[in-house]
């Protein structure tokens, strides 16, 4: 009689776990999120134009510009055993200037991420990522429902010194809750097709020695010219974030950059930056944001012109409605070079560029 019964409740269980199975949809877990952002830029230089020097996304003068609307469909991969993915499409001005070589090209729509994963059931679950992702370098982000930067502007560091995504495969994973790991390989610095023979490694090491504090080392290194397999690219960045209160936080991100024979005669080419953030909270609904940096561009490779760069940017950043910002750049650029346009200056033969400018941004962004 007791064996009956133990064989009754296992038959319901198995059949309690085979409903549960069929009543699970494919599509249980699919989340749906985005972003919508427009702003305007002033720059009092008044560059004829009408583009701002050495910006990285906010480059028209005097112009509203639909930033960028993100729709990022997904389903997260977290336990061992899981699989996923995760696909960012976005459209507005922002995919003139991230789009990954072979894909849409200089258009308005751009797929931002593409990739499925799959977290192998090995020790606390090594996570794989293939596809196209953004990358792990440096301390600002391409802005979406993920998160979006203090400032409206973005750095120089972020816009000269490091790439935008990759597409590959990444394996990332846990040591313990303080300390993780990660490690890429992928066609290069934002190429969707890979172009010449030889693959890019990416790693990061990123620990949290305190709960307020949080540290990345990151650094990339490949051939990344077209039918160029010999000549390597290596960049260092070092990221530190800290929350010293719910009023304060600071962050610092630095870059070591070089590409082997890519400067004049074939010499190695090189640049570096540091840049550094202060955010207050002053209040519930209004924040405060600096930030500061200097980018040298020793060998003119990344911007087109040996040179220092530096600016300093302070944001006002008020939030009336739940996730709805609307913020204020005011930015002042200088470098060490007369690489600014001053009203027609590029085209007049009496003018002289001038050496540094001065922007007001103003941008409202909705996250969902």
């Amino acid at each position: 009689m007791r064996q009956c019964s133990l064989l009754l409740l296992l038959l319901t269980a198995l059949l309690t776990h085979n409903l549960h199975a069929q009543d699970a949809k494919w599509y249980d877990g699919i989340t749906l999120h985005g972003m919508a952002a427009s702003s305007f830029t002033w720059n009092f230089n008044t560059p004829a134009s009408g583009e701002n020097g050495y910006r990285i996304f906010d480059k028209k003068h005097n112009s509203f510009t639909p930033d960028v609307f993100q729709l990022a469909i997904a389903k997260d991969a977290e336990n061992s055993g899981d699989a996923g993915f995760r696909a960012d499409v976005i459209t507005g001005m922002l995919p003139m200037y991230t789009a990954s070589a072979g894909m849409f090209g200089s258009t308005n729509i751009d797929l931002l991420q593409a990739y499925a994963s799959y977290v192998a059931p090995i020790g606390s679950g090594l996570r794989l990522d293939m596809g196209k992702f953004t990358t792990h370098m440096g301390y600002e982000l391409i802005e979406g429902c993920d998160g979006y930067n203090d400032n409206i502007s973005r750095s120089f560091l972020f816009g000269y010194a490091i790439p935008f995504a990759h597409t590959g495969l990444r394996a990332r994973y846990a040591f313990s809750d303080a300390v993780s790991g990660m490690l890429m390989v992928a066609n290069g610095w934002d190429n969707a097709v890979e172009n010449n023979s030889n693959k890019t490694i990416g790693a990061q090491l990123a620990v949290a020695p305190m709960e307020q504090l949080s540290l990345f080392a990151n650094v990339i290194h490949g051939t990344e010219f077209a039918d160029n397999n010999s000549d390597a690219t290596t960049v260092m960045d070092f990221v530190a974030v800290w929350s010293l209160s719910e009023l304060l936080s600071v962050g610092a991100n630095v870059d070591l950059g070089s590409a082997a024979g890519a400067a004049a005669e074939g010499e190695d080419a090189a640049w570096t930056g540091f840049a550094g953030y202060v955010r207050l909270n002053l209040h519930e609904q209004f924040s405060l944001a600096l930030r500061g940096e200097m980018f040298d561009d020793t060998d003119g490779l990344r911007t087109g012109m040996k040179q220092k760069l530096t600016e300093i940017t302070v944001t006002p950043e008020f939030r009336p409605a739940e996730q709805f910002v609307i913020r204020a750049d005011l930015r002042y650029d200088m470098s060490d070079q007369k690489v600014f346009e001053d009203g027609d200056s590029f085209e007049s033969v009496t003018l002289e560029n001038a050496d540094s400018q001065f922007t007001f941004g103003l941008q409202m962004l909705f996250l969902f």
